[in-house]
């Protein structure tokens, strides 16, 4: 009889726990925090703001609506008594109190080092670039469905630039601004997320990373002495035509050389009488047509950078 019993018991059991839905792993049933609202109970009213997160991570947010919208559980208790109450309130108009909003939840990662930022001193808020119930993008709910878009609100500048003949493709499509910048950042100078232009550079051109035998210095400063990252209308984003870039620091001497151009180094004339040309500028010739490594050159030869 006991036997019995237990199998009848086991037998239940077992039917109880196939009946329930599979528990995800790790997770954990929690019950809504006092004050919570049913997104669905909102959606009576507000069904294109339910409707646009639904499918997002906001919509399993402990306490939902009420989380971030002050004053919406008294506003639903108000609604079902049929009394016209405050509605709920979110502090869109003050960035400090709406980025404290969203930092209840967003305090790690990326988002942590976001005080003291640039844009938080600015009084850009994570309501400017970011939508909860109405975003475009593909990823991290941009109001834009490229991110450059909602950079380039404020940034005009830099959207100019991107118009340019040479360009990074980012109004293609294939990278963002996010790729070099970090817009949460506070650590690095203009938001670059890299330890310097150089290392965020080569990253993606790492043929220029060396090390070499023979280096230019200015390229081992910094990338941006020579290009401009946001677009130029210079071939390869040059931040000045050749000769004239290079000849920004190359003032020392005329050139070509005086074996070339016939010039008397002790008379200051030419031998066959023709006037002596007083510029140094190489003119209609680019420095590259000799020195091609203007990188860096790992020849034996090639301290001028000519290999």
């Amino acid at each position: 009889m006991r036997r019995a019993v237990v199998m009848v018991v086991s037998v239940a059991a077992a039917a109880l726990l196939l009946s329930l839905p599979p528990a995800r792993a790790g997770s954990e049933q929690t019950e809504p925090p006092p004050g919570a609202v049913d997104p669905a109970q909102c959606a009576a009213c507000h069904e294109a703001p339910v409707r646009g997160m639904q499918h997002t991570a906001h919509a399993t947010v402990p306490g939902n609506c009420a989380t971030c919208h002050t004053g919406a559980a008294a506003h639903m208790a108000a609604k079902l008594e049929g009394k016209e109450g405050p509605g709920p309130a979110f502090p869109k108009k003050d960035a400090r109190e709406a980025n404290a909003k969203c930092q209840t939840c967003h305090d790690k990662g990326r988002q942590a080092h976001y005080d003291g930022g640039v844009h938080e001193r600015r009084g850009v808020s994570c309501v400017s670039c970011h939508s909860v119930h109405d975003f475009k993008s593909a990823r991290a709910q941009v109001k834009t469905a490229q991110e450059a878009d909602t950079c380039f609100t404020c940034h005009k500048d830099i959207r100019g630039k991107s118009l340019r003949t040479s360009h990074h493709p980012v109004r293609e499509g294939k990278m963002g601004c996010a790729t070099c910048h970090d817009p949460h950042d506070s650590t690095h100078p203009k938001m670059v997320s890299a330890e310097s232009v150089n290392e965020k550079c080569l990253e993606c051109h790492t043929e220029k990373r060396g090390p070499f035998l023979w280096e230019h210095a200015p390229v081992r400063e910094n990338c941006t002495n020579c290009h401009e990252p946001h677009g130029s209308n210079h071939d390869k984003m040059l931040v000045a035509k050749q000769p004239y870039l290079c000849q920004r620091c190359h003032l020392n001497t005329r050139h070509p050389g005086t074996l070339y151009d016939l010039r008397n180094t002790a008379t200051g004339a030419t031998p066959t009488g023709a006037p002596v040309t007083p510029s140094n500028r190489a003119v209609e010739h680019a420095c590259k047509n000799c020195h091609q490594n203007i990188h860096g050159s790992n020849a034996p030869s090639g301290a001028y950078l000519g290999r």
